[in-house]
């Protein structure tokens, strides 16, 4: 009999995945459950099993008023004890049985948050889409779906563990497929550099669908941290961009100086200058005047998306809008006038009091102060303007004319090369009219008489 149960047990625990120590502490509190639910049991008992013979034992304690077990402990077992306990014992154990596998399913997965699964879609609907992971199922809620998937059942798809919940159901598993570290994830399954720590994701930002940014480092100067995400031919990140269903994914290395990093998250654009204001946590990037519209993206996207992989503001302005403002500044710069605030004396008269701290201007004394000097800097303002626009334009020029220059000497040295062919050409004809007038002379000219 103990050989036939130990026989039993040991296939349940395959089957079910549990192991024969967690079916043996079930079945010993089925069988308490039994016993007590007797009309003579006592409140204090347990059963014990001994797993070699397989014989069932309960055991017993006195209980004082304060319920505290107390005396030596003795047998109560019933003389007909396995007949009436079959039918209960066998609802707590599959209970138990149930609730041991529910909690191995919880432990395996407890520990694999921020890991990615692969699921096979079961339904979807409003509220959320169901996904089958073998032995579990996974629960994709609609704030963590990509707007413009459409997720049908069977499709095979991959997410990220979210979070793992304890229910009486079994494990509730959260994925997502809009977190960021589902992009890093995705890179480490196909960039064996990443996966071994040769190459480090520093910062990664996402717009879920759209665009994404990731920061690169490299552990080994040996090892080009962007080309190894990249892969031969785009290979790598190909196999990103089709899992995330076409997602935009730009690639840029990482670097400890905060204006380079600014100025390489800004990528493809092309930035003339980076001013960081670290108390203040703003970048004031400043790129040519055709850049602009590049470096903001569309709907301001490529700004938001290195505002958050740098940690930094990014404010964009262009050259022109950068001179002008300087050309401003110097302008009014020793205008004292212009910062300050009305005062009225006790007497009632209204007066100027300057911000730098001078004596105070009568109304007269401002308004006349404020004609003598306005006059001035709108005219200077516009011939610093008109100064910047100029050399703007100059430079410009001379970008036209360096690239015309070039043009024209590769032009001429082409021609120069095509004159010195035909010059050949001409030299090798004569040469070869000379040799044919020679034979031709030869032929003429009658042999000599002995």
């Amino acid at each position: 009999m103990s050989s036939e149960m130990n026989e039993a047990l040991q296939a349940l625990a395959t089957e079910r995945n549990i192991s024969v120590d967690t079916l043996y502490s079930a079945l010993a509190e089925a069988l308490t459950t039994a016993y007590k639910k007797q009309p003579d049991a006592l409140g204090f008992a347990w059963v014990s099993i001994d797993t070699e013979t397989f014989e069932i034992t309960v055991f017993a304690q006195e209980v004082d008023e304060d319920g505290e077990p107390y005396g030596e402990e003795f047998d109560v077992t019933p003389d007909d004890f396995g007949r009436i306990a079959a039918t209960t014992t066998r609802q707590v154990m599959t209970q138990r049985i149930r609730e041991a596998e529910r909690e191995q399913k919880y432990e395996e997965y407890a520990g694999r948050e921020g890991d990615i699964v692969t699921g096979i879609i079961q339904q979807s609907d409003s509220r959320y889409t169901l996904l089958d992971l073998g032995r579990v199922e996974a629960l994709l809620p609609q704030s963590e779906q990509v707007n413009y998937e459409r997720p049908e059942p069977g499709d095979r798809v991959k997410a990220y563990i979210v979070e793992v919940r304890r229910t009486a159901k079994g494990p509730q598993i959260v994925v997502s497929r809009t977190h960021p570290g589902l992009i890093k994830r995705l890179f480490e399954l196909e960039v064996p550099e990443i996966a071994e720590g040769v190459v480090e994701i520093k910062a990664c930002a996402r717009e879920p669908g759209h665009r994404t940014k990731i920061a690169v480092w490299s552990n080994d100067q040996n090892v080009d941290p962007v080309g190894s995400c990249v892969g031969a031919r785009g290979a790598r990140v190909r196999m990103v961009v089709t899992e995330l269903k076409g997602e935009k994914i730009d690639i840029v290395p990482f670097s400890d100086d905060p204006s380079d990093f600014v100025m390489k998250a800004l990528q493809p654009a092309k930035v003339k200058e980076v001013r960081i204001d670290f108390e203040k946590r703003v970048a004031d990037v400043i790129v040519p005047d055709f850049q602009l519209s590049l470096a903001i993206g569309k709907e301001g996207q490529n700004a938001r998306l290195a505002t958050r992989l740098t940690g930094f503001r990014v404010d964009i302005r262009s050259e022109s809008d950068v001179a002008e403002q300087e050309a401003y500044e110097r302008t009014y710069a020793n205008d004292s006038y212009a910062d300050g605030e009305w005062i009225e004396t006790s007497e009632g008269e209204q007066l100027w009091k300057p911000a730098d701290g001078s004596a105070p201007l009568t109304v007269e004394e401002w308004s006349e102060m404020q004609n003598r000097e306005s006059s001035v800097p709108e005219l200077q303002l516009a011939e610093a303007i008109e100064e910047i626009e100029l050399e703007i334009v100059e430079e410009a020029i001379e970008e036209v004319l360096d690239a015309e220059i070039t043009e024209a000497i590769e032009e001429v040295s082409e021609l120069i090369a095509e004159l010195e062919v035909d010059e050949e050409e001409a030299e090798l004809e004569e040469i070869a009219e000379e040799s044919e007038a020679a034979a031709e002379d030869s032929a003429l000219d009658p042999a000599p008489e002995a």
